[in-house]
């Protein structure tokens, strides 16, 4: 009480408790506002900050579901006997976990490889609700020109592509046998993976894109390849001299255009990267560069159904790299995407290297200076009409770049 007493007699004293209250209040309300905007910033500048923890634990324990369910029948898969029986098939790492995606690292017969699924359970994908019925005790299920049907809708889904049955190969689990509805049901856990369609569908049609290897369930296997990291001072990883490094240099953004190139003209459909950077790219030991992460790769009619959203500027037109302008009419973003893949590939690939990776090599000052102002060009706004000639300079100057290298190296 005395302590009570006190505090009441403090001259600037709350006199009455609700003025306390309410100025305490405001201030909570402040401190907490604070927080949340310091907290929306940050998930903006870095959204993999509440990313689930990808630990060894966790991802046994997914890989010993998955072999339980293959052993109960309820999946299956060219790979599954070699991680559930034979050990063939054998976990190394945890690379990373995403909003439900899970990338590992295995050895499959002494290959690394990486398993992925975008989602951890089997349970979370579910087929077609005719697939769910049973069929007649003896009876042979539903028709395969249905379930083509059925597959070719997915397709359409994931891709925004329309394919006929016969193209469909790559994706058909083959013959009906005893774990038929675990093919089945696995097909089609595949099948609503974005990724895995597409790699699919440019199986055996791209050096620029990883083949899928093989399936358990709703993981899949591709190549292991290093992925690029902006850590590295080459964006890759490379060894030997800085001459050395150079070159490779000069391999790789030739690739890079031939990539570009590629994805442009090669498909009945332009394939739009949106989302380029060094970790969803990696490097053959020829140099190549493959696309190994194409979660965010469209084929230009998925493009168009993605970009034409509802808008109020530019900016809402924005869909990571693959931009629009908003109609300001109709508050409608455009359908056509304004930028282009060698655009953003020269902005945030080759900006890097050609500003300062071949500043001490054996090129000539005048080279250096061309190729940094042909970059320049190329990344700018605005560039993707002039596209085609911007790209040829590059690819002149690149291929001038490397010949002085060799001659420099005689």
């Amino acid at each position: 009480m005395a302590r009570t007493a006190g505090a009441r007699g403090r001259p600037g004293g709350c006199r009455r408790r609700w003025r306390c209250g309410r100025g305490a209040l405001i201030a909570c309300a402040a401190w907490t506002a604070g927080w949340v905007l310091a907290a929306t910033l940050l998930l903006r500048a870095h959204p993999g900050v509440l990313s689930e923890r990808c630990t060894d634990e966790k991802s046994r324990r997914i890989l010993a579901s998955l072999c339980r369910d293959y052993r109960g029948g309820a999946l299956a898969g060219d790979l599954c006997e070699d991680l559930c029986v034979a050990g063939q098939l054998l976990y190394r790492r945890c690379l990373h976990y995403d909003r439900g995606k899970k990338v590992l690292q295995a050895d499959w017969r002494g290959r690394p490889v990486i398993l992925k699924s975008k989602e951890e359970a089997f349970s979370s994908f579910r087929p077609p609700g005719l697939l769910e019925e049973p069929a007649e005790a003896g009876g042979p299920g539903l028709p395969e020109a249905d379930l083509l049907l059925l597959l070719a809708a997915e397709v359409k889904s994931a891709l925004g592509l329309e394919l006929a049955a016969g193209s469909l190969g790559p994706l058909w689990p083959g013959r009906r046998g005893a774990r038929w509805r675990g093919q089945l049901a696995s097909l089609w856990s595949l099948a609503q993976q974005e990724e895995f369609v597409l790699l699919s569908v440019l199986r055996g049609l791209s050096p620029h894109a990883l083949p899928v290897l093989g399936s358990c369930g709703h993981f899949y296997a591709v190549e292991y390849l290093a992925a690029g990291s902006a850590h590295h001072r080459a964006l890759f990883p490379l060894d030997g001299a800085p001459r050395r490094q150079a070159r490779a240099v000069g391999d790789m953004a030739l690739s890079f255009l031939d990539l570009v190139r590629h994805f442009d003209n090669d498909f009945s459909h332009r394939l739009h990267l949106c989302d380029v950077k060094p970790e969803n790219f990696a490097i053959r030991r020829d140099f190549t560069v493959v696309a190994i992460d194409v979660d965010m790769a469209f084929f230009e009619p998925k493009m168009r159904e993605i970009l034409e959203q509802n808008c109020t500027g530019d900016e809402d037109c924005n869909f990571f790299d693959c931009f629009s302008k908003c109609d300001l009419r109709v508050n409608k973003c455009g359908a056509q995407r304004v930028n282009s893949n060698l655009q953003v590939v020269c902005d945030k690939i080759f900006r890097h290297w050609f500003s300062s990776t071949l500043q001490s090599s054996a090129l000539s000052s005048g080279l250096q200076r061309q190729l940094r102002e042909a970059v320049q060009e190329c990344a700018a706004p605005g560039s993707p009409p002039r596209a085609p000639a911007v790209f040829r300079k590059l690819r002149r100057l690149l291929r001038a770049a490397l010949r002085e290298l060799r001659e420099a190296d005689k």
